[in-house]
Protein backbone atom coordinates (compact mmCIF):
# COMPACT_ATOMS: atom_id res chain seq x y z
CA UNK A 1 0.00 0.00 0.00
CA UNK A 2 1.32 3.40 -0.99
CA UNK A 3 2.80 5.73 1.62
CA UNK A 4 2.56 3.06 4.31
CA UNK A 5 5.30 0.92 5.81
CA UNK A 6 4.53 -2.72 6.55
CA UNK A 7 4.95 -3.57 10.25
CA UNK A 8 3.72 -7.14 10.67
CA UNK A 9 1.07 -9.73 9.92
CA UNK A 10 -1.63 -9.96 12.56
CA UNK A 11 -2.77 -13.33 13.84
CA UNK A 12 -6.22 -12.77 12.27
CA UNK A 13 -8.55 -10.05 11.08
CA UNK A 14 -12.06 -9.26 12.24
CA UNK A 15 -12.81 -12.99 12.07
CA UNK A 16 -10.48 -15.97 12.39
CA UNK A 17 -10.94 -16.69 8.67
CA UNK A 18 -9.64 -13.25 7.63
CA UNK A 19 -6.00 -12.31 7.34
CA UNK A 20 -4.78 -8.85 8.35
CA UNK A 21 -1.63 -6.79 8.18
CA UNK A 22 -0.52 -3.80 10.23
CA UNK A 23 1.09 -0.81 8.50
CA UNK A 24 2.86 2.27 9.80
CA UNK A 25 1.42 5.58 8.65
CA UNK A 26 2.89 9.03 9.08
CA UNK A 27 1.12 9.45 12.41
CA UNK A 28 1.38 6.59 14.87
CA UNK A 29 1.51 6.93 18.65
CA UNK A 30 4.43 5.68 20.72
CA UNK A 31 3.57 2.81 23.05
CA UNK A 32 5.09 -0.14 24.85
CA UNK A 33 3.14 -3.41 24.92
CA UNK A 34 3.71 -6.43 27.11
CA UNK A 35 2.49 -8.74 24.35
CA UNK A 36 1.60 -8.79 20.67
CA UNK A 37 -1.55 -6.87 19.80
CA UNK A 38 -4.34 -8.54 17.83
CA UNK A 39 -6.78 -6.96 15.41
CA UNK A 40 -9.40 -6.87 18.18
CA UNK A 41 -6.94 -5.30 20.63
CA UNK A 42 -6.09 -2.49 18.21
CA UNK A 43 -9.73 -1.72 17.45
CA UNK A 44 -10.71 -1.75 21.15
CA UNK A 45 -7.69 0.33 22.13
CA UNK A 46 -8.51 2.96 19.53
CA UNK A 47 -12.05 3.47 20.82
CA UNK A 48 -10.89 3.52 24.44
CA UNK A 49 -8.14 6.07 23.82
CA UNK A 50 -10.37 8.23 21.60
CA UNK A 51 -12.71 8.67 24.56
CA UNK A 52 -9.95 8.82 27.19
CA UNK A 53 -8.20 11.64 25.31
CA UNK A 54 -11.22 13.87 26.06
CA UNK A 55 -10.46 13.57 29.78
CA UNK A 56 -6.66 13.37 29.90
CA UNK A 57 -6.35 16.01 32.64
CA UNK A 58 -8.65 14.34 35.19
CA UNK A 59 -9.01 10.86 36.72
CA UNK A 60 -10.88 8.89 34.06
CA UNK A 61 -11.57 5.22 33.32
CA UNK A 62 -12.94 3.79 30.07
CA UNK A 63 -13.99 0.18 29.47
CA UNK A 64 -14.34 -1.27 25.96
CA UNK A 65 -15.24 -4.75 24.75
CA UNK A 66 -15.76 -5.87 21.14
CA UNK A 67 -15.38 -2.29 19.88
CA UNK A 68 -18.29 -1.25 22.12
CA UNK A 69 -18.14 1.11 25.07
CA UNK A 70 -19.24 -0.74 28.21
CA UNK A 71 -18.46 1.93 30.81
CA UNK A 72 -16.86 5.33 31.36
CA UNK A 73 -16.57 7.62 34.34
CA UNK A 74 -14.58 10.34 36.06
CA UNK A 75 -13.67 10.36 39.74
CA UNK A 76 -11.78 12.28 42.38
CA UNK A 77 -9.29 9.38 42.31
CA UNK A 78 -8.67 6.76 39.65
CA UNK A 79 -10.16 3.88 41.64
CA UNK A 80 -13.43 5.78 42.05
CA UNK A 81 -13.55 6.40 38.30
CA UNK A 82 -12.96 2.70 37.58
CA UNK A 83 -15.58 1.46 40.04
CA UNK A 84 -18.14 3.89 38.60
CA UNK A 85 -17.30 2.71 35.07
CA UNK A 86 -17.69 -0.94 36.08
CA UNK A 87 -21.09 -0.17 37.61
CA UNK A 88 -22.39 0.83 34.17
CA UNK A 89 -22.17 -2.79 32.95
CA UNK A 90 -20.67 -5.14 35.57
CA UNK A 91 -21.08 -8.24 33.40
CA UNK A 92 -19.10 -7.01 30.38
CA UNK A 93 -16.62 -5.18 32.63
CA UNK A 94 -14.93 -8.46 33.60
CA UNK A 95 -12.89 -8.45 30.38
CA UNK A 96 -11.74 -6.22 27.54
CA UNK A 97 -9.73 -3.00 27.54
CA UNK A 98 -9.50 -1.08 30.82
CA UNK A 99 -8.00 2.33 30.02
CA UNK A 100 -6.87 4.87 32.62
CA UNK A 101 -5.90 8.53 32.24
CA UNK A 102 -3.35 8.28 35.06
CA UNK A 103 -1.07 5.59 36.48
CA UNK A 104 -3.19 3.03 38.41
CA UNK A 105 -1.89 1.96 41.81
CA UNK A 106 -1.51 -1.63 43.00
CA UNK A 107 -4.84 -1.67 44.84
CA UNK A 108 -6.68 -0.65 41.68
CA UNK A 109 -5.04 -3.18 39.37
CA UNK A 110 -5.92 -5.96 41.81
CA UNK A 111 -9.49 -5.40 40.61
CA UNK A 112 -8.49 -6.48 37.09
CA UNK A 113 -8.47 -10.02 35.72
CA UNK A 114 -6.30 -11.90 33.25
CA UNK A 115 -9.01 -11.16 30.65
CA UNK A 116 -8.28 -7.44 30.79
CA UNK A 117 -5.86 -5.41 28.70
CA UNK A 118 -4.76 -2.54 30.94
CA UNK A 119 -3.83 0.77 29.32
CA UNK A 120 -2.35 3.87 30.94
CA UNK A 121 0.32 6.56 30.42
CA UNK A 122 2.45 5.03 33.20
CA UNK A 123 2.79 1.94 35.41
CA UNK A 124 5.13 1.68 38.38
CA UNK A 125 7.39 -1.35 38.92
CA UNK A 126 5.13 -2.92 41.55
CA UNK A 127 2.14 -2.80 39.20
CA UNK A 128 4.13 -4.25 36.29
CA UNK A 129 5.34 -7.08 38.49
CA UNK A 130 1.75 -7.80 39.53
CA UNK A 131 0.65 -7.85 35.88
CA UNK A 132 3.40 -10.30 35.03
CA UNK A 133 2.57 -12.56 37.98
CA UNK A 134 -1.15 -12.57 37.16
CA UNK A 135 -0.62 -12.75 33.40
CA UNK A 136 -2.48 -9.50 32.78
CA UNK A 137 -1.51 -7.83 29.53
CA UNK A 138 -0.75 -4.12 29.61
CA UNK A 139 0.16 -1.24 27.33
CA UNK A 140 2.00 1.92 28.32
CA UNK A 141 1.06 4.90 26.14
CA UNK A 142 4.26 6.91 25.80
CA UNK A 143 2.68 9.64 23.69
CA UNK A 144 1.04 12.16 26.06
CA UNK A 145 -2.74 11.83 26.06
CA UNK A 146 -2.91 15.61 25.67
CA UNK A 147 -1.35 15.16 22.23
CA UNK A 148 -3.35 12.07 21.22
CA UNK A 149 -5.86 13.92 19.03
CA UNK A 150 -3.02 15.15 16.84
CA UNK A 151 -2.72 11.55 15.65
CA UNK A 152 -6.37 11.35 14.58
CA UNK A 153 -5.90 12.40 10.97
CA UNK A 154 -8.00 10.38 8.53
CA UNK A 155 -10.46 7.51 8.33
CA UNK A 156 -10.14 5.15 5.37
CA UNK A 157 -13.08 3.02 4.24
CA UNK A 158 -12.61 0.73 1.23
CA UNK A 159 -15.68 -0.16 -0.82
CA UNK A 160 -16.33 -1.74 -4.25
CA UNK A 161 -17.20 1.81 -5.39
CA UNK A 162 -13.83 3.20 -4.35
CA UNK A 163 -11.92 4.10 -1.19
CA UNK A 164 -13.35 6.83 1.00
CA UNK A 165 -10.90 9.01 2.90
CA UNK A 166 -12.37 11.47 5.38
CA UNK A 167 -11.11 13.68 8.20
CA UNK A 168 -11.57 12.49 11.78
CA UNK A 169 -14.35 14.08 13.78
CA UNK A 170 -12.60 16.61 16.02
CA UNK A 171 -15.53 18.95 16.42
CA UNK A 172 -15.66 20.69 19.80
CA UNK A 173 -18.56 22.46 21.45
CA UNK A 174 -18.84 26.09 20.34
CA UNK A 175 -20.27 28.69 22.73
CA UNK A 176 -21.94 30.38 19.77
CA UNK A 177 -24.10 27.32 19.11
CA UNK A 178 -24.29 25.77 22.61
CA UNK A 179 -27.64 27.06 23.89
CA UNK A 180 -30.06 26.43 26.74
CA UNK A 181 -33.36 26.51 24.84
CA UNK A 182 -35.80 25.48 27.58
CA UNK A 183 -37.61 27.63 30.12
CA UNK A 184 -36.15 25.49 32.91
CA UNK A 185 -32.46 26.30 33.31
CA UNK A 186 -29.97 23.54 34.14
CA UNK A 187 -27.65 23.63 37.12
CA UNK A 188 -23.89 23.88 36.70
CA UNK A 189 -23.61 20.21 37.66
CA UNK A 190 -26.14 19.19 35.01
CA UNK A 191 -24.30 21.16 32.33
CA UNK A 192 -21.01 19.51 33.29
CA UNK A 193 -22.61 16.06 33.08
CA UNK A 194 -24.15 16.99 29.72
CA UNK A 195 -20.77 17.99 28.27
CA UNK A 196 -19.21 14.81 29.69
CA UNK A 197 -21.90 12.66 28.01
CA UNK A 198 -21.74 14.59 24.71
CA UNK A 199 -17.99 14.09 24.44
CA UNK A 200 -18.52 10.33 24.67
CA UNK A 201 -21.33 10.17 22.08
CA UNK A 202 -18.89 11.73 19.61
CA UNK A 203 -17.04 8.41 19.35
CA UNK A 204 -19.98 6.01 19.31
CA UNK A 205 -21.83 4.56 16.34
CA UNK A 206 -25.01 5.73 14.70
CA UNK A 207 -27.93 6.85 16.89
CA UNK A 208 -25.84 7.23 20.01
CA UNK A 209 -27.77 7.87 23.21
CA UNK A 210 -26.14 8.08 26.63
CA UNK A 211 -27.46 8.75 30.13
CA UNK A 212 -25.03 10.05 32.74
CA UNK A 213 -24.95 11.52 36.21
CA UNK A 214 -22.08 12.62 38.45
CA UNK A 215 -19.61 12.01 35.58
CA UNK A 216 -20.69 8.38 35.27
CA UNK A 217 -22.26 6.74 32.23
CA UNK A 218 -25.29 4.72 33.31
CA UNK A 219 -27.00 3.85 30.02
CA UNK A 220 -25.64 3.34 26.49
CA UNK A 221 -27.40 2.82 23.17
CA UNK A 222 -25.80 2.84 19.75
CA UNK A 223 -26.53 1.37 16.34
CA UNK A 224 -30.29 1.50 16.93
CA UNK A 225 -32.88 3.95 15.62
CA UNK A 226 -36.51 4.02 16.77
CA UNK A 227 -35.82 2.28 20.10
CA UNK A 228 -32.55 4.04 20.88
CA UNK A 229 -33.90 6.25 23.67
CA UNK A 230 -35.85 3.50 25.39
CA UNK A 231 -32.90 1.11 25.15
CA UNK A 232 -30.59 3.60 26.86
CA UNK A 233 -33.19 4.40 29.51
CA UNK A 234 -33.85 0.71 30.19
CA UNK A 235 -30.10 0.16 30.50
CA UNK A 236 -29.84 2.98 33.01
CA UNK A 237 -32.95 1.78 34.87
CA UNK A 238 -33.17 3.52 38.28
CA UNK A 239 -29.92 5.37 37.53
CA UNK A 240 -31.83 7.48 35.01
CA UNK A 241 -33.37 9.49 37.86
CA UNK A 242 -32.06 13.08 37.72
CA UNK A 243 -29.50 12.03 35.07
CA UNK A 244 -28.78 13.86 31.83
CA UNK A 245 -29.34 12.34 28.41
CA UNK A 246 -27.08 13.05 25.42
CA UNK A 247 -28.35 12.11 21.98
CA UNK A 248 -27.50 12.33 18.31
CA UNK A 249 -30.88 10.92 17.34
CA UNK A 250 -33.76 13.27 16.40
CA UNK A 251 -35.84 13.55 19.57
CA UNK A 252 -39.57 12.91 19.16
CA UNK A 253 -42.37 13.77 21.56
CA UNK A 254 -42.62 10.05 22.35
CA UNK A 255 -38.91 9.97 23.20
CA UNK A 256 -39.25 13.00 25.45
CA UNK A 257 -42.21 11.45 27.24
CA UNK A 258 -40.13 8.33 27.87
CA UNK A 259 -37.34 10.52 29.28
CA UNK A 260 -39.85 12.30 31.53
CA UNK A 261 -41.22 8.98 32.80
CA UNK A 262 -37.68 7.91 33.66
CA UNK A 263 -37.09 11.26 35.43
CA UNK A 264 -34.29 12.52 33.17
CA UNK A 265 -33.42 16.07 34.24
CA UNK A 266 -31.75 17.45 31.11
CA UNK A 267 -31.38 16.52 27.45
CA UNK A 268 -28.52 17.66 25.22
CA UNK A 269 -28.95 17.16 21.47
CA UNK A 270 -28.02 18.81 18.14
CA UNK A 271 -31.34 20.64 17.72
CA UNK A 272 -34.99 20.49 18.75
CA UNK A 273 -38.39 20.87 17.11
CA UNK A 274 -41.04 23.25 18.45
CA UNK A 275 -43.31 20.38 19.50
CA UNK A 276 -40.59 18.65 21.50
CA UNK A 277 -39.44 21.87 23.15
CA UNK A 278 -43.04 22.70 24.08
CA UNK A 279 -43.37 19.30 25.71
CA UNK A 280 -40.09 19.73 27.55
CA UNK A 281 -41.24 23.05 28.96
CA UNK A 282 -44.54 21.47 29.99
CA UNK A 283 -42.67 19.03 32.19
CA UNK A 284 -40.04 21.52 33.39
CA UNK A 285 -37.20 19.62 31.70
CA UNK A 286 -34.01 21.46 30.87
CA UNK A 287 -32.74 21.21 27.31
CA UNK A 288 -29.52 22.19 25.55
CA UNK A 289 -28.85 22.24 21.82
CA UNK A 290 -25.32 22.04 20.44
CA UNK A 291 -25.80 22.77 16.76
CA UNK A 292 -23.47 19.82 16.13
CA UNK A 293 -24.39 16.35 14.94
CA UNK A 294 -21.96 13.48 15.45
CA UNK A 295 -24.28 11.01 13.70
CA UNK A 296 -22.08 8.38 12.05
CA UNK A 297 -22.96 5.11 10.33
CA UNK A 298 -19.44 3.65 10.56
Amino acid sequence: MENMEFIKDLSAGATISQSAKLYRTQNIIDYTASDELSYTDIVNLTLALNILSEFYDVCAAVLVKNNTLTGAALGSILREAFEKAVDCNPIDAVCGVAAFSKAPDIELVKLLTSQHLAVAPEFDDEVIQYFEDKKIRFIKINTPLSEYKNYLIEEIYSTPFGTIVQDKNKKELDKNFFKVVSVTKPTVEQIEDAIFAWKITKYLRTSAVITAKDFKVSGISQGLQTSAFEYALNHACDNAKEAVLAADVPLTVHDLNAAVQNRISLIIQPGVSKDVLKQADKFNMAMITTGISNFSII
